[in-house]
């Protein structure tokens, strides 16, 4: 609807949920090849929308989520998060990033001791940027660092330079912000030493905490092209854990744990709690072109290019592309497929409320007989503990599709396209 109104049963219970903020940059000096994200490497748009005006589209939305979320019966709820994406949040001035963030705490206000995270790519940040996003409320700052090589760093289309990385990670610590910094591994051409450079680099700079994804080629994307012509190979799956291994094995003996797949941290005080409250399936309002959103099963999406955006909210109206409301078989499917990358564990009552028990047994005897998760998901009678939670192992962490397969219940065809 064109007001955004939230249905009446999303709106009942959010009082007990967690409340975040996802706030899109869609700027970049330049797209790299890799990227699917919703970004675009111009400023001015013409019409009076572009960089320069972006803050004030962006609050907004910010005062039309408010009004929303209220005129849906929503209870009011102090941001728990804040994180700042794109694109590169740091090609807008820190001023107006800082702008941005206070619009949002002086409508929804924020708990005490939130995370507020801003992506940075590590060329276009000065020490005066992070001393601004500290002292205007930010806490956490995030380094897309991806590689030490410069010859995959090639391969991905980034810019940076690579001795850039620690002087701004130093520079972050310096005004007291927490620093992350995100690696990829898996590029085309990337050797198992190369990658073994990268991790060992990201640890010296010592960072509170680091991500480590495989690289996904997205259709449509620049490096899809060049694999698909022939100009590179994508490294086999043997390769692959291997890196993983690595990553594990180097980050555990630097003091890292991991507490989701892809990710780990000094201690349980660095994670990002932001990424957190999207794996638990809390409630976020995402603002800016393409921002997704989620209140208590309602999800919906903005329109993806910048001058609708704009138009629409500066006519004080939903950017809303799309909305779907999530049924009871689907929030479970979701609920599973991200939890269960958690080291927390899926809690076994999630399990429990959509599978025949005696299935659910088996499917669990499998899986621990095979290594995948840790055994005391079982009773000492072997069957599912309904107190329990169900972890992945080392093995599982290689082979979490293979695990999810098996402890997602027979869905229609419908729910596979989620």
């Amino acid at each position: 609807p064109r007001d955004g109104r939230i249905p009446a049963t999303s709106a009942a219970g959010c009082e007990n949920r967690d409340f975040s903020l996802y706030v899109h940059i869609p700027f970049c000096s330049a797209r790299c090849g890799y990227c699917d994200f919703n970004t675009y490497a111009t400023e001015d748009f013409g019409d009076g929308i572009g960089l320069g005006t972006y803050a004030d589209d962006a609050i907004a939305e910010i005062l039309f989520a408010a009004r929303t979320l209220e005129a849906s019966g929503v209870a009011k709820r102090p941001m728990h998060t804040v994180f700042f994406g794109g694109g590169t949040p740091t090609k807008l001035p820190a001023r107006d990033l800082v702008r941005i963030l206070q619009a949002a705490i002086d409508v929804f206000g924020l708990v005490e001791g939130a995370e507020v995270t801003t992506e940075a790519n590590p060329d276009s940040v000065t020490f005066e940027d992070l001393q601004t996003l500290k002292d205007g409320g930010f806490t956490r700052v995030s380094f897309g660092m991806q590689s030490v090589v410069p010859e995959v760093l090639k391969v991905l289309d980034r810019t940076h330079t690579p001795s850039n990385v620690p002087k701004v990670v130093a520079w972050a610590k310096e005004v007291g912000l927490q620093v992350s910094v995100d690696l990829i591994y898996g590029s085309p051409g990337e050797t198992l030493h190369q990658w073994e450079q990268s991790v060992r680099a990201a640890i010296s700079y010592e960072p509170d905490h680091i991500s480590a994804y495989s690289l996904i080629v997205e259709d449509g994307t620049k490096l899809a092209a060049q694999i698909r012509r022939g100009e590179y190979t994508m490294p086999d799956e043997d390769l692959m854990a291997d890196m993983y291994l690595l990553a594990e094995e180097l980050l555990t003996e630097a003091g890292y744990t991991w507490y989701e797949v892809s990710n780990y941290s000094r201690s349980e005080g660095t994670r990002s709690d932001h990424n957190l409250a999207y794996w638990r399936n809390q409630d976020w309002w995402g603002i800016g072109p393409g921002a997704h959103s989620h209140v208590n099963g309602t999800r919906w999406w903005n329109v993806k290019h910048p001058v609708p955006y704009a138009q629409k909210v500066r006519a004080g109206e939903s950017p809303a592309a799309a909305r779907e409301v999530l049924d009871t078989a689907t929030r479970a499917f979701e609920t599973i497929m991200l939890m269960i990358r958690v080291r927390e564990g899926l809690a076994m009552r999630e399990l429990l409320a959509v599978h025949d028990e005696a299935q659910l047994g088996a499917s669990l005897r499998w899986l621990v007989s095979q290594a995948l998760i840790e055994p005391d998901a079982l009773t000492s009678q072997a069957e599912p503990d309904p107190e329990a939670h169900v972890r992945l192992t080392l093995k599982g962490r290689l082979l979490g599709d293979a695990v999810t397969r098996e402890l997602l219940p027979e869905v229609s065809d419908e729910h596979e396209e989620h």
